[in-house]
Parts: structure tokens; C-alpha cells; sequence
């Protein structure tokens, strides 16, 4: 098992890989996915969350082993880039892999547990969240923070941001699920644009988000930045529901 550690938790270090080693059998479950699975464990003070990614298959076992970054190594990086553009995102505290002879087995991405008050999947799903307006204000603001650093976040989905308020109308924004980014020198208006775009279903939505993303990004009117992202936002949508409605018939044969 290939361990390694942020050099402000290294004092831990026997404490987490002990968490790793007995992660089967010990911690208290946050999330039991198909694919993933996290936990939660008690590292003195502070609570952490470790991710288990599962297993790959065949193929991957050895693209990961000898040819590419596993996604518990991306994670931390990728996390420990953001903080040092000044982008939010859980303190990572270590990632481990399963190192075999000709393959890869599994492998965690371990960082500090998070306590926050929604994600962006509230606003969009509940209807008159309360201080909708003003969150979604600072929502598109940290977006457009985001693209002048250079960040493309290919998981910017409803999900993976969290939100924690930090005053009487002020909300910090933190990414998670980091494996999947690009970073830029500069981006372009229409990779902006298809970033933003499997945020939200919902039209009106758009164009609240693209009226705000107007006042910074001054180099487009209102209106050709509603066009581009409702376009690529309706685009992620159509190929979305087709892809559910494969799968529906393929279980259905089977």
C-alpha cells in the first residue's frame, strides 16, 4: 500500500493507515454508493472522510498501475492546487493505493469532514430556498472565480459544491469529488460557458445565472451568455435523458 501524507498531518500517520487497513470492519458510513463508498473517522480533534474507490475493472487496473494518476491521487493534488489558487475545498489530509506486481486494487482519498449547510442541489430542487436569490448571486460569482483561475471543474454538477454559511448574507463555496479538472492559462467564453452547464435543469435559473455571470464577464452581453449556456445546458440535458431512457430499455430485455 502506497501511502502518502500532507506534511501537516504526518503525525498521524500510523492513525490513518490503521482507518485504511480496518475500513471494512471500523467508521461510521456517510456514504454507501455502487461505485464509492465514505466514511467517517475520528483523527483526534477532527473528524475525517474517507472515500474507497471502488476497484477498477480489468483494463484500468493496469492503465492506473503503470500509465495514469488513480483518482484518490488526482483528489489530493488536485485539492491541494485549488487551495493554493485560493479555491475552497476540504483540507486533504492523504491518499493511499493497492500497488500489485501487474494491476491495481484499491485505493482512499482521506481529507478533513466538512460540516455544511446545503449544496447547490438544494437550490435547485426546493423550491423558495430561503435566501435563494442572494446565494445564487455568490454561487455564479464563485463560478466566475473559478474560470479566471484558470479551473475547469469537469464535475460541476449540483452535488459537488458545497455550501457553508459564514455570516448574516456571506456563503463560502467548496468543490468536491476533485478527480476530473483541467487548469488554464486562460478559458475561453464557450468552455465558460459548457462548464456551467450541468448546474441546473431549470430555464429560469439560466437566465438568473446568466445575468449575474454579465456583470463580471464583460466581454459578452446578458443575453449572448443566457444563449450559450442555456444552448449547451439544454444540449448535457437531451444526451442525459437519452442515456437513462438506453439504459431503462436495456434492463427491460434483460
Amino acid at each position: 500500500m502506497l501511502l502518502r501524507i500532507h506534511p501537516k498531518f504526518e503525525s498521524h500517520h500510523l492513525a490513518i493507515t490503521e482507518n485504511i487497513e480496518h475500513f471494512d470492519t471500523s467508521g461510521t458510513l456517510f456514504v454507501d454508493g455502487q461505485r464509492n463508498k465514505i466514511k467517517l473517522f475520528e483523527l483526534g480533534t477532527t473528524t475525517i472522510n474517507v472515500k474507497s474507490f471502488k476497484v477498477p475493472n480489468i483494463i484500468n487496473r493496469i492503465v492506473y498501475r503503470f500509465f495514469r494518476k488513480s483518482k484518490a491521487r488526482r483528489s489530493f493534488e488536485f485539492a491541494n492546487i485549488l487551495l493554493e489558487k485560493g479555491i475552497l475545498t476540504p483540507q486533504p489530509i492523504a491518499f493511499a493505493e493497492e500497488l500489485k506486481t501487474f494491476g491495481f486494487g484499491r485505493s482512499f482519498y482521506i481529507c478533513e469532514h466538512l460540516k455544511v449547510d446545503l449544496t447547490f442541489r438544494e437550490l435547485v430542487e426546493i423550491e423558495n430556498y430561503p435566501d435563494y436569490n442572494n446565494i445564487l448571486r455568490q454561487f455564479v460569482q464563485f463560478c466566475f472565480l473559478l474560470h479566471e483561475r484558470g479551473i475547469e471543474f469537469l464535475d460541476h454538477s449540483p452535488g459537488n459544491t458545497l455550501i457553508k454559511k459564514v455570516g448574516e448574507d456571506k456563503y463560502d463555496f467548496y468543490l468536491v469529488d476533485l478527480n476530473r479538472m483541467n487548469f488554464h492559462t486562460q478559458m475561453d467564453f464557450e468552455c465558460r460557458m459548457k462548464n456551467m452547464s450541468h448546474l441546473t435543469p431549470r430555464k429560469d435559473m439560466v437566465s438568473q445565472m446568466s445575468a449575474e455571470y454579465s456583470k463580471l464577464y464583460t466581454n459578452k452581453t446578458e443575453a449572448a451568455i443566457f444563449d450559450r449556456l442555456w444552448f449547451h445546458t439544454d444540449d448535457f440535458q437531451k444526451k442525459f435523458h437519452r442515456k437513462i431512457s438506453m439504459k431503462k430499455k436495456l434492463k427491460f430485455w434483460k
